[in-house]
């Protein structure tokens, strides 16, 4: 692909926020719910970059990648995301809330995605409010993930430029 072409590049689907308006009601709040402080921002993001690659979708990884960096992550920490089970760089905490993104969104042939035995774990780091909130950041990113997967929005393009009015 040539420089030009991939200038004239674009979304699928025009500025979604335009298309509706209420979509701008809906992410305000969603960010403020899940930017309670009761978990870490970083878990957030490591969690939500976890949940674009689960589905397979460049504009979301390089999204949450790119916000990783922005909040001074280290590139071993970013990277191990995709390995994260066997990577030395997550605390505790942050390995149930990577496999509690993983049990939402991966089919478990054996049973039920999220067993009760994966539910304890994550209480055992989790207060009631701290793992509400990261439902709610695991369901942000989901409601999202439509969007990305049907508009295919441009991969390092903030959505000011991609969807200029």
């Amino acid at each position: 692909m040539t420089t030009t072409e991939q200038q004239n590049r674009q979304s699928r689907l025009p500025n979604p926020a335009v298309l509706v308006p209420e979509l701008k009601d809906i992410g305000g709040p969603m960010f403020k719910a899940t930017g309670n402080g009761s978990i870490p921002q970083a878990t957030i993001s490591l969690v939500q970059l976890r949940a674009g690659q689960i589905v397979g979708n460049t504009y979301l990884t390089v999204l949450h990648t790119g916000n990783l960096r922005k909040a001074g992550e280290t590139e071993e920490r970013i990277t191990a995301v995709a390995s994260w089970q066997d990577a030395p760089y997550f605390t505790d905490a942050e390995r149930i809330a990577l496999a509690l993104v993983e049990a939402v969104l991966t089919p478990n042939p054996a049973g039920e995605r999220v067993p009760d035995e994966l539910y304890e774990r994550a209480c055992e780091h989790y207060d009631d409010k701290a793992l509400a909130t990261l439902t709610m950041a695991i369901g942000q990113v989901c409601f999202f993930i439509p969007l990305a997967l049907i508009g295919k929005p441009l991969p390092g393009v903030s959505p000011a430029e991609q969807w200029k009015q």
